[in-house]
């Protein structure tokens, strides 16, 4: 038996993709005992389980989906246990593990090196502990000044409780979890303050970019040419999906009386941008996303599939993803044998993993909406809202997770977890990357189209 388990645990410290897994598996189930005790709760009452299961997996996820009300559910231990859990969710495992080690001053292996490039999504394996330093000062920089930004709004507000409100909003919103403890309205209360909703939208947008932009642009200042390619990607649809999404929303809720009509034109604007960032994996609202009308609940979840960028706090098919595929449609409508983009050839492998990542998650989608047909009585539309906000780490929800049946809970738990660490990761971590063979088929003719 010893040496079955020494067996399986040496296969699994070689294996970065299930260190990975099991570690954010790991986090979630000590978080949901952490809030199932009594001292976690207003009532110091055990709280229905599968709640405090579902509220951990989506903390750690950085998805935001509740099934409880956290605000009148838990005290401030429980909701520090969901800061926490945010915090290594956004984060990542390995970053959190790392940063501990690194204060207990213990060595950091070759292992853990592996695990922090495969939690990066970077090439190299030289300077992992420099980035992940880099990421975690960067985090705490931004999540400080965020609460600083933010005090002016909830000190006012909630008094010294300020201080812990604006903390856990400008964490919440740096991790893109969208989990707020202002009630069960999001941020409805301040539809009419653009300042908030924008400096929430700064968090979320600097978030959802990613570390390795952060690099690039401290490294090389405002100089787009000299980017990397992935940052010059990651800049270019980052700025696009927002713009696209603020002139869309605006045109769209220009007239509904739920929404945008009973608005001034600043805080229509405002609010049309903040719908456009909370999409992309936020999870945040400033307006009941059940008013909106449905060509917007649409436009909301194309937002949502794709998500925020590689190597950040963000989910979704990111945005990297969606430009690959986009920039191989038109190589193959001009009939270009290369793919180029910003005087850069992209190798096949990058097209095989998007195209890869692209096949896993729309069948994923698709089977788990059947299954909630079967099982829901809701709208399709609503039900594919509620999945695709799962799926892709976003929180937002037409306002039917607290009433969904426990299995269509637990069918969301998993959900959010694939989504979190990523299908390819999890996937990896059963099936290690087969070897290049030696040799090659002949070459086999199949009519497409």
């Amino acid at each position: 038996m010893r040496k079955i388990l020494s067996s399986i645990k040496a296969k699994i410290e070689t294996n970065p993709p299930a260190v990975l897994t099991i570690g954010f598996l790991f986090v979630i189930i000590v978080g949901s005992l952490l809030l199932f005790l009594p001292f976690s709760s207003n009532n110091l009452n055990f709280t229905n389980y599968l709640d405090c299961l579902f509220t951990a997996t989506s903390s750690v996820c950085v998805t935001g989906l509740s099934t409880i009300n956290i605000t009148s559910e838990f005290n401030y231990i429980g909701k520090s246990v969901i800061l926490f859990l945010i915090q290594v969710g956004g984060l990542g495992f390995m970053t959190m593990a790392t940063m501990v080690a690194l204060i207990l001053g213990e060595k950091i292996t070759l292992r853990d090196r592996l695990v922090i490039q495969e939690q990066m999504g970077v090439d190299r394996l030289s300077g992992m502990v420099k980035l992940i330093k880099y990421v975690i000062y960067s985090t705490f920089l931004i999540e400080g000044v965020g609460a600083f930004l933010l005090s002016f709004v909830f000190v006012p507000m909630y008094g010294i409780k300020g201080i812990f409100y604006s903390v856990f909003h400008s964490i919440s919103a740096f991790c893109n979890a969208g989990f707020d403890i202002l009630g069960d309205s999001s941020l409805a209360m301040f539809s009419h303050s653009p300042y908030l909703l924008f400096v929430i939208s700064s968090l979320i947008v600097l978030g959802g970019l990613g570390f390795n932009v952060y690099i690039d642009i401290r490294s090389l200042g405002f100089n787009f040419k000299k980017y990397s390619l992935h940052t010059k990607i990651v800049l270019v649809m980052t700025l696009g999906l927002l713009l696209l999404g603020t002139f869309a929303f605006f045109v769209l809720e220009y007239y509904n009386k739920d929404t945008f009509s009973n608005l001034n034109f600043i805080d229509k604007i405002s609010n049309s941008f903040f719908q456009s960032v909370t999409t992309r994996t936020a999870g945040f609202y400033s307006i009941n996303q059940t008013k909106f009308t449905e060509s917007s609940t649409i436009l909301s979840i194309f937002l949502m599939f794709i998500g925020g960028s590689p190597a950040s706090t963000a989910g979704g098919m990111k945005t990297t993803t969606i430009f690959l595929l986009i920039v191989t449609t038109i190589s193959f409508i001009r009939n270009n044998d290369d793919i180029e983009v910003f005087k850069r050839r992209i190798d096949f492998s990058y097209v095989k993993r998007a195209v890869g990542v692209l096949i896993i998650s729309l069948f994923l989608i698709n089977v788990v909406v059947f299954i909630f047909t079967l099982i829901e009585n809701y709208k399709f539309v609503d039900l594919l809202f509620e999945t695709v906000s799962a799926f892709a780490t976003v929180g937002l929800s037409k306002d039917l997770t607290p009433y969904l049946k426990d299995i269509t809970k637990m069918i969301l738990i998993v959900l959010m977890f694939i989504g979190r660490v990523g299908p390819l990761t999890i996937i990896f971590s059963f099936y290690k990357k087969a070897n290049k063979k030696k040799f090659k088929y002949a070459d086999g003719n199949v009519i497409i189209g």
